[in-house]
């Protein structure tokens, strides 16, 4: 599928079905914090430090659902929760470093370009 067909949404659109779930606020970082190791839920919500736990807990539903992360429940008192990346979740490091580095290199540019645009405004 070349990429004028995939924005048109002709048999369905497969980047707005995968940029709408993994693109916003939190999925990324919470791929990304669970790129070295599995984690639980607490250590997870202070390795990102600024997302609420209701928000948390409704992204690792949501890539859980979409295959991105595996959710291991163990049967012990208190019940522990472990949440791991998948084959999916792992393949899609490379394009996420990918996106992480041009946001890097090209941020200064974005800021700059914002700026001379208010400056139009």
């Amino acid at each position: 599928m070349n990429v004028t067909t995939a924005l048109s949404g002709e048999g369905g659109c497969p980047i707005r079905d995968v940029l709408d779930r993994i693109g916003d606020q939190w999925s990324l970082l919470v791929l990304a914090a669970l790129e070295p190791e599995t984690l639980r839920f607490n250590v997870l919500l202070r390795r990102i430090g600024d997302v609420s736990k209701q928000m948390l807990s409704r992204t690792l539903r949501r890539l859980e659902e979409d295959g991105f992360v595996e959710r291991t429940v163990y049967a012990e008192v208190p019940p522990r929760v472990e949440y791991s990346l998948t084959d999916l979740g792992r393949s899609f490091l490379v394009p996420m470093r990918a996106l992480i580095g041009w946001a890097d290199t090209h941020q200064p540019q974005v800021e700059a370009a914002r700026a001379a645009y208010r400056a139009r405004a």
